[in-house]
């Protein structure tokens, strides 16, 4: 029988956006499964009303799951194929036990005091999945490592300047606090949505640095596997086209969160196809 973990993994994975038919066949299955086997896991950290110990406990359980199904002794379904999926591909365990330690880090709601506190967050929470995409479509070397990371950081920053209003309801706050002082705000005024001036001016400085690392991994949407690249390319614009909403909306993601519309899709969608 399955765990409901489990079923929470297979849920995900029916539903997963990305791995979508432009990517060839074979490929969609081991995407699909490295997403459910993170989005999983990274609900455990963030929905629901549990306490971080018991949060911390979950993922201690997925994590060993997942050991004891590359073992060969395991006897759940989707910890097994994950695991058939690793070792066919030559995937690399350590890159989803990674994916771990950020979850284990948002059970307890942390804050970052610098820019370089919150890379060494995305260095877990992101850069992972890159780098095993990479690794099924066996395009894996040191240089796309390099410009995967740049993207996969500059995602997981895009997401966060987008979710500002949802993440703070949560108590959780992905702004540097030495960044935030510098613009004379903390979290209680961020809360209080107190000094929008010097909010939209602090989530602008953040937009521009991470359309920087975006700009610094494009080299990989030539690089990478030609299955990968279109799939890649979508990603990419869509990134950066968040940024973009957030700019139209003068940086203010505290009170709207940007989202993608019809309109914006095809966009996206055009400009992955004009590269």
């Amino acid at each position: 029988m399955l765990s409901s973990l489990e079923d929470l993994a297979k849920k995900h994975y029916e539903n997963f956006p990305v791995g979508s038919r432009f990517v060839p066949k074979r490929y969609r299955k081991p995407v699909h499964l490295i997403y459910a086997f993170a989005r999983t896991a990274d609900d455990i950290a963030d929905e629901g009303t549990m306490a971080p110990e018991e949060r911390i406990a979950k993922i201690d359980q997925w994590q060993h799951s997942l050991e004891i199904a590359l073992q060969g002794t395991g006897s759940e379904t989707f910890f097994i194929d994950l695991a058939n999926a690793v070792h066919t591909f030559k995937l690399s365990p350590e890159l989803l036990t990674d994916l771990l330690v950020a979850f284990r880090r948002d059970s307890t709601n942390p804050t970052y005091n610098s820019f370089d506190d919150l890379l060494g967050y995305c260095r877990f929470s992101a850069n992972p999945i890159g780098r095993l995409l990479l690794q099924i479509f066996e395009c894996s070397n040191d240089r796309t490592a390099e410009l995967s990371d740049y993207i996969c950081t500059a995602l997981q920053l895009t997401n966060f300047w987008q979710d500002i209003s949802v993440d703070t309801g949560k108590n959780r706050f992905y702004i540097p606090l030495s960044e935030m002082r510098d613009f004379g705000l903390e979290n209680e005024t961020l809360l209080a949505k107190e000094h929008q001036e010097a909010f939209c001016e602090l989530i602008k400085k953040q937009v521009l640095r991470t359309k920087e690392l975006f700009r610094l991994g494009e080299p990989l949407l030539d690089l990478a596997a030609k299955d990968l690249r279109f799939e890649l390319a979508l990603i990419w614009h869509g990134g950066m086209r968040i940024l973009e909403k957030i700019e139209q909306q003068n940086f203010d993601t505290r009170n709207v969160r940007p989202t993608l519309n019809a309109l914006d899709t095809a966009r996206i969608f055009l400009r992955a196809l004009n590269r």
